[in-house]
């Protein structure tokens, strides 16, 4: 259920409010998690490296785990017990603060050894949960469930524009930064003990980027070549747009696309910092811009908008954000970018259409759709890859132009 606590001393009481006010913003004022605990720290240069990660680490378990925390103190808005309760199921040493001497040790633990409703246990809303169900079956569904519980693994996708695994693996050991490989993975690095990259010179220098391993293999999917014509529909911030720049080898054109113009001038810095040299960003203006392009691309990226429910490790607040109506509408949004996008392909192209969701109405039943309703198109293959696989969970299929 949680991670195993390495043995320290009570937080200070400046620590225990950090976490508290986090936790308010998060679930009274509806902020994302990861906003709010990187402004939490920025706001407060003085902690040092330890504070910093229990304030991090604390307000995420206590999000993941909400709904079980929130049912042992009895309450889901005084997060000062849910705190409280949490340093007890983790059987730390409570911190001497007024706020927790209501709570009953004995009680809690009690209650919490008694319990046997998986969707309380594993923190889940029971339209989600029962949503799991339907779609994955009970078993398939209780093992993803505990699994998106897990702290998501820190993986960096070696940018091989600029060097080679083994290089930087030998810069990484120079600085005590221990990582591994996976063999189906080839551009990808597991690091062993989490830490802010972010700020390291490497980082800095273009050698790598922060990528799960499971995104990394979306690209790897489309199956491009040096000098194609590629483009990337749905490119965000563009790490799949600097990965397949990277497997071209700089040679060719990827036109890397979005409706939001910040997230391409974003892209437009990664790209400098990782020399990757034949990306043009173009903002989708609207359906002349797809129509502009129509028949042109080797090879087209679909990586649609979804429910993120593959990516809970790292983003475990969207438990508690999303709703059955968000879904409904972004199936909806995902039918109409594959059925306008995919004209962009030219005859005899390839695309993939990939979603961050490990549930099959917004994955093989939406392929199947397109599918049944656009005859010169044919399916090739597809891959699954599951939060209990280690990694994010992905979905991706390959579609051919005939």
């Amino acid at each position: 259920m949680f991670k195993k606590q390495k043995k320290q001393s009570k937080p200070h009481r400046v620590l225990l409010q950090a976490v508290v006010n986090a936790l308010q913003t998060i679930f009274n004022d509806n902020k994302y998690a990861d906003k709010v605990i990187e402004k939490t720290l920025k706001e407060n240069p003085k902690f040092g490296s330890r504070d910093r990660r229990f304030i991090a680490e604390t307000t995420y378990e206590i999000v993941r785990n909400y709904r079980l925390l929130g049912y042992l103190a009895r309450t889901n808005t005084g997060f000062w017990e849910i705190l409280g309760v949490y340093f007890i199921i983790r059987k730390m040493p409570m911190p001497d603060e007024r706020d927790f001497k209501n709570l009953n040790e004995k009680e809690i633990l009690s209650a919490y050894k008694a319990l046997n409703d998986q969707r309380i246990l594993q923190s889940y809303p029971d339209w989600l949960w029962e949503l799991g169900e339907k779609e994955l079956g009970k078993d398939a569904w209780e093992m993803e469930a505990k699994a998106l519980n897990k702290q998501a693994e820190v993986v960096l996708r070696v940018n091989t524009l600029k060097t080679r695994k083994e290089i930087l693996m030998k810069h990484l050991e120079e600085q005590e930064i221990e990582v591994e490989t996976q063999d189906d993975y080839p551009d990808a690095l597991i690091v062993l003990q989490r830490q802010n990259l972010f700020q390291n010179p490497l980082f800095k220098l273009g050698l790598f980027e922060l990528q799960d391993a499971g995104s990394q293999a979306i690209s790897e999917f489309l199956n491009v070549a040096p000098g194609m014509r590629v483009i990337d529909a749905c490119a965000g911030g563009g790490g799949k747009s600097l990965h397949l720049a990277a497997l071209m080898q700089n040679k060719g054109r990827i036109i890397s696309m979005d409706v939001t113009q910040w997230k391409l001038d974003e892209l437009k810095k990664r790209a400098r910092r990782a020399t990757a040299s034949n990306i043009e960003p173009r903002l989708i203006e609207g359906s002349k811009t797809i129509k502009r392009l129509e028949g042109t691309a080797d090879r087209l990226l679909l990586d649609v908008p979804c429910s993120g429910l593959g990516v809970i490790k790292r983003n475990p607040d969207a438990k508690w954000k999303l709703n059955p109506e968000f879904i409904e509408r972004t199936k909806a949004l995902q039918q109409k970018i594959l059925s306008e996008y995919s004209k962009m392909v030219k005859k005899g192209g390839e695309l993939v259409y990939s979603t961050c969701s490990i549930l099959p109405g917004e994955n093989r039943r939406q392929v199947d759709a397109f599918l049944n309703a656009n005859d010169d198109f044919q399916f090739v293959k597809e891959k699954h890859i599951m939060p209990s696989e280690g990694f994010d969970g992905f979905y991706m299929a390959l579609i051919k132009r005939n």
